[in-house]
């Protein structure tokens, strides 16, 4: 089979990674002091090319590539695409499902699919290495690089035949010009992949306790309830239970992950992210941090890990889309300036309680809050509101609040948690757990605090406070999407007046575009036309 280099699969033996330690695991620099020919040999070098394989998931977003994050918040019915009146329309695109809107960006997730196959590349060449390592027996070092190998292959294959569909299955280090797979196939591997990693990482491998120094390592716990994310996704969109988990097994390993006491909510929603928590102390140009849960925290299940050790030289470990979140070309403490995109929805704003707390934690009222000053003639697509979960944050003098080299674009080290405890919990209700209303009101009374009022559980409330809970998390898309094509439709349809460099416009998103595209993103020309036509670009977006 002709061999092209559609799939990115230059690895210069990046999957060889020395941790330092300092911070985090994944504090990492590159070896040039081992070659394929005297690796893989021992458990340390196994563990190292683990290593390498967290660095190849991080760099899914730390390359700067079009992020998944992003991709699903501007897909979403929260946001609009928003960023510069003079920046490319490729958010637009997105949010409209209609190419039109940026005629010539026909490689928006070129990056994207190159940064997610060598991830997956570097996952399949360890897994493919270690029978020939020497592990003297010790069957549980083993079994536990193997399983957070198959959690992480498992976690970049899920974000891709999320975002695309249709797209090529390689589960060893190849470069072969392959075809599309059945989704059903690349689904089937993920479950495998999730339950080998739930039954072979030791529980006791990263206890939360250790959080300091082993946070962001895949546990049993967040292959159990990432598991339950893929069956619910598949299906919700595809109407069967066909990959290889049931309903009743996704269930259990959640009541497992509850059971398990590790996690908990934080008591303060807030208090979950920095934006939210921090307060400027103008005396002193400081922010108190206190009320800050911290990135290791007991309701994070699994978190992407950023450092602020990025630069120019090589350094690749920033969390490259926080910034993306930023007031357009505005400092104003906590808030740091950015580039302006996922501008909030107005509809949405006024649907969120004002009685819930989850509502001033989650975005930026920019009039609400008395920000002055904000020039709207660089503004595309403003409404007033914009994310304050992810929004970079700033010292009172505007100064930019990174460590680092203090880069505005490079420096930011915000960590995305990936899965929540409270996601378990909301999950498990949905399911149709015993403890469903249990859990359905423990999630809620932290919103509404004083203000609780009890709530009957049923899958049409436990959405309705997934809405609210997972604002701008990069998880609303999807819910809507397991919905059904036609459901997901009718709420992604919309329309509402906006300002795009102080100007009045109308952002329309129609149902016929959406479902056009099924809900699936644009498969790279780039990568069509290095396979020969092999690829075959989606629905709706030629």
């Amino acid at each position: 089979m002709k061999k092209t280099s559609y799939i990115y699969h230059s690895m210069l033996f990046g999957s060889l990674i020395l941790g330092s330690c300092s911070s985090s695991f994944l504090d990492v620099e590159p070896m040039t002091s081992v070659l394929e020919s005297n690796f893989y040999k021992t458990v340390a070098d196994a563990d190292m090319a683990l290593v390498g394989c967290y660095d190849g998931y991080q760099r899914t977003t730390s390359n700067g590539s079009q992020s998944f994050y992003l991709t699903a918040e501007v897909a979403a019915d929260n946001c609009f695409g928003g960023t510069g009146t003079t920046d490319s329309r490729s958010f637009q695109a997105i949010d409209r499902f209609d190419i039109a809107q940026s005629q010539s960006d026909n490689n928006i997730f070129d990056g994207t699919w190159s940064d997610y196959y060598a991830g997956i590349f570097r996952c399949n060449t360890l897994l493919g290495k270690l029978d020939g390592t020497d592990f003297s027996g010790n069957t549980t070092a083993r079994a536990r690089i193997e399983g957070e190998t198959k959690f992480l292959r498992a976690t970049m294959y899920f974000d891709l035949v999320r975002l695309f569909e249709n797209i090529p299955l390689l589960t060893s280090p190849t470069n072969e010009n392959i075809p599309q797979s059945d989704p059903k196939a690349i689904y089937q591997l993920i479950v495998s992949d999730l339950k080998f990693a739930a039954t072979n990482i030791p529980a006791t491998a990263y206890p939360k306790s250790a959080a300091a120094t082993n946070d962001g390592r895949a546990t049993p716990f967040a292959a159990k309830a990432l598991l339950a994310r893929v069956y619910l996704f598949y299906a919700g969109y595809y109407g069967g239970e066909d990959i290889g988990v049931s309903k009743a097994e996704a269930l259990a390993g959640l009541e497992e992950v509850i059971n398990s006491g590790q996690f908990a909510l934080v008591a303060d929603f807030k208090n979950l992210w920095p934006a939210a928590s921090y307060i400027p102390n103008a005396s002193n140009n400081t922010l108190d941090i206190s009320k800050y849960a911290g990135k290791g925290n007991g309701e994070v299940v699994f978190a992407q890990k950023f450092n602020n050790t990025s630069n120019y030289n090589g350094y690749v470990d920033g969390n490259r889309w926080v910034v993306f979140l930023g007031l357009r070309g505005k400092n104003w403490s906590p808030y740091g300036q950015g580039w302006g995109a996922c501008t909030v929805s107005k509809k949405f704003f006024n649907e969120f309680d004002n009685m819930d707390t989850r509502k001033t934690a989650s975005i930026i009222d920019i009039d609400g809050e008395n920000i002055t000053g904000f020039d709207l003639k660089d503004q595309r697509e403003y409404t007033g509101y914009t994310i304050k979960k992810y929004a970079p944050t700033a010292l009172p003098d505007g100064t930019t609040n990174t460590g680092g080299d203090k880069d505005m674009q490079l420096s930011q080290d915000q960590d995305y948690f990936v899965i929540r405890y409270a996601d378990v919990l909301l999950m498990a209700a949905e399911l149709g757990s015993a403890n469903a209303q249990k859990y359905f009101d423990e999630v809620r009374k932290r919103a509404y605090k004083a203000n609780f009022v009890p709530l009957a559980v049923s899958k049409n409330n436990i959405l309705k406070e997934r809405k609210f809970e997972f604002a701008f998390e990069g998880i609303r898309y999807w819910d809507v999407l397991r919905q059904g094509l036609n459901n997901a439709a009718a709420t992604l349809e919309t329309t509402e007046d906006v300002l795009s460099g102080s100007v009045p416009e109308k952002v329309t998103v129609t149902k016929e575009r959406f479902l056009t595209t099924k809900g699936f993103m644009q498969i790279p020309n780039k990568q069509i036309t290095l396979s020969n036509g092999v690829l075959k670009q989606n629905a709706g977006w030629n």
